[in-house]
């Protein structure tokens, strides 16, 4: 019996899609396929090498588009990135019969048994490679936030492809574009590392002691992504005097250098690139960020109700997460962070009835997507649907 390729596609834009890409090859690797199927090999690719293979953007820009989009999520210039969207993609249009070649020359060479892409704006393009190099080969999005951000961002209409949606609104909204409810898979949430389904070990008051903070005040752990943000150095000095913090500046020390020369009252905790944000979630009593889906659903998954803003500066396709987080009581949603010490005292007046929330929320969908993948995969060895077929046949004839 064969083995069977899964590919995973990610990139590293904004660090959510390759997260949840190693989060679900972790996952797959440890749930064994059922009695008598091939078993899997999971292969990771990024979408950027496969399109850009020689690196020519970085040789003529100096940086790579990964890059140049993680600084600026870095220095918090997400303004105006609604607009700057619609060209993004205008440009992907523009360039689709192009994409689709290159990406029918990778399917050819590596031919892998299922696709599962886990990137927005992309997915028409790799839709139509596999369906018309590989016709039967099925096709997935997983969907890395909690709603599509139509049109044209994760879910296409007019493909007869999977999709794994991690809310009910996700699941509408492919229903709404006409896909087949056969092919539209619910998950209880989003897919976030292992690390965070591990119990909670730790005694909280020593390893606060331990770390130079209060072991009987309520601790805030501040996060913004792997590269942090400047927003962090306002929210600190507001709550220098009121509120014990923890704060992940990732990989960015200049941040971290600048958090350490705030003057405080409070303890005060500041650390740089960690692997082990589960640890620190543990240390903490809520969590305050920027709305990321992954950022939101780790700090859920910790117990932590949170604090996030939703303004002008939030990207687009975060918008609805802030609406996720208020509809299900999670926490606080304020306009700006310049009110995060009044967002900080709401918070704490009814943290029994936001942790309470919480703790209601039970995302297991980093075991629940190999599953679906598992089923099919085997619907797909079990022979392709003349609706596939037919779809493989009209994109290979327009090709």
């Amino acid at each position: 019996m064969s083995t069977k390729k899964i590919d995973l596609i990610y990139f590293n834009a904004g660090g959510g899609h390759r997260a949840s890409a190693l989060a679900l090859e972790a996952a797959l690797h440890r749930q064994a396929p059922r009695r008598h199927a091939p078993s899997w090999q999971v292969r990771l690719v990024n979408l950027f090498e496969v399109l850009d293979p020689q690196d020519k953007f970085r040789a003529v820009t100096g940086s790579g588009p990964e890059d140049w989009y993680n600084k600026r999520l870095a220095r918090g210039w997400t303004l105006g990135m609604t607009q700057e969207l619609k060209l993004l993609q205008a440009a992907i249009r523009l360039g689709h019969p192009l994409l689709v070649r290159q990406l029918q020359q990778h399917w050819l060479r590596t031919e892998p048994d299922l696709v599962v892409s886990l990137v927005p704006n992309f997915n028409r393009a790799l839709y139509q490679s596999v369906a018309s190099a590989l016709p039967g080969v099925p096709y997935v999005t997983l969907l890395t936030d909690l709603a599509d951000l139509p049109p044209n961002f994760w879910i296409e209409a007019d493909q007869p492809q999977h999709f794994i949606c991690g809310t009910p609104r996700a699941a509408e909204q492919a229903r709404m574009l006409g896909h087949d409810a056969a092919r539209i898979h619910s998950t209880s949430g989003m897919i976030i590392r292992p690390e965070f389904y591990q119990p909670i070990t730790v005694d909280r008051a020593e390893e606060r002691s331990r770390l130079g903070l209060d072991p009987k005040r309520p601790t805030g752990l501040v996060l913004f992504g792997g590269h942090g943000s400047k927003a962090m150095l306002g929210i600190a000095q507001r709550l220098a005097a009121a509120t014990q913090l923890i704060l992940i500046c990732g990989h960015n020390k200049a941040l971290a250098a600048r958090l350490r020369q705030l003057p405080q009252v409070a303890p005060r905790l500041v650390v740089e690139f960690t692997s082990d944000i589960p640890y620190y979630m543990r240390l903490a009593d809520f969590f305050i960020g920027k709305p990321g889906p992954g950022s939101i659903s780790e700090a859920v998954q910790q117990g932590l109700p949170v604090i996030v803003v939703d303004n002008a500066w939030t990207m687009p396709q975060e918008r609805y997460n802030a609406e996720w987080v208020r509809e299900n009581g999670l926490g606080v949603v304020h306009g700006s962070f310049r009110t995060i010490d009044r967002a900080v005292a709401q918070l704490l007046s009814g943290l029994d009835a936001f942790q309470a929330s919480v703790r209601r929320i039970d995302n297991r969908a980093l075991f629940e997507a190999p599953e679906i993948l598992g089923r099919i995969l085997e619907q797909a060895s079990a022979g392709v649907s003349g609706t596939a077929q037919e779809a493989a046949l009209d994109i290979a004839s327009c090709s």
